[in-house]
């Protein structure tokens, strides 16, 4: 997914009421940017980072400035639009480029579903096969080695969203959880259970109910963003002990 304008570099000043980055262009000019992530965003807002911001001239808007990337070491960056995961799986998808996933001819996204009244990103269909309810989560968060870890603070609407997953599997259907790792310097996946307990504890029950856990990585830089390859998932229980 290409970007529909280039990108321009600048750094970031602070981050602040959540969707809102003061940041200072190479040319010097200061301007104030969306954020379109309403995490923790830990180790990815951190005060003087190099950064990508999506400029715009839609007069609509009052910030003219999105904030799309964060330069990382070595070359690598990290996605932080959380909103971005949904739509490189929707492409992904449609181009059945997801193993996993292949095969389905209709893809219908955000339908109702469950006892709770949740919408599941994704619907696919085919004649002759279950429908697969694939729920896609945003993962940006690295603290050890390359390990990505999900989440970067407490979500409970995602523990909600795996004990619905669950409930579909537990029914016989087929239920898919989708993170998308949004940084290059990750090549294996986990959960961050002492950020949320509750999640983790959500997510071993819902692997356990026979849930499948996907994972993939992207490839990223300035010109846009693609969904990659499959990563590996932790295979022990995630929840901590006791």
């Amino acid at each position: 997914m290409r970007f529909p304008s280039p990108l321009v570099p600048a750094r970031l000043l602070r981050r602040y009421k959540r969707f809102l980055a003061d940041c200072v262009l190479d040319d010097g000019r200061e301007v104030t940017a969306h954020c379109p992530n309403p995490g923790a965003m830990l180790g990815l807002k951190d005060d003087g980072v190099r950064i990508w911001l999506l400029p715009n001239s839609d007069p609509k808007k009052k910030l003219k400035f999105g904030w799309r990337l964060v330069e990382l070491e070595g070359g690598h960056f990290a996605g932080i639009d959380a909103g971005l995961p949904n739509l490189l799986v929707k492409e992904a998808l449609a181009e059945d480029r997801i193993e996993a996933l292949k095969g389905y001819s209709v893809i219908k996204p955000e339908q109702r579903y469950g006892d709770e009244k949740s919408r599941i990103d994704f619907l696919l269909s085919e004649p002759g096969r279950p429908d697969a309810y694939v729920e896609v989560k945003n993962c940006h968060l690295r603290r050890d080695g390359d390990w990505a870890e999900f989440p970067d603070c407490v979500t409970a609407r995602g523990a909600k969203h795996l004990r619905e997953l669950a409930r579909i599997a537990e029914q016989g259907g087929r239920a898919v959880m989708l993170y998308v790792v949004q940084r290059t310097d990750c090549t294996r996946f986990r959960l961050a259970p002492d950020l949320d307990p509750a999640y983790a504890l959500a997510f071993d029950a819902a692997r356990a109910a026979g849930v499948e856990i996907l994972c993939h990585g992207t490839d990223i830089s300035p010109g846009g963003i693609t969904l990659t390859n499959p990563l590996p998932v932790d295979p022990k229980p995630q929840a901590l002990p006791g």
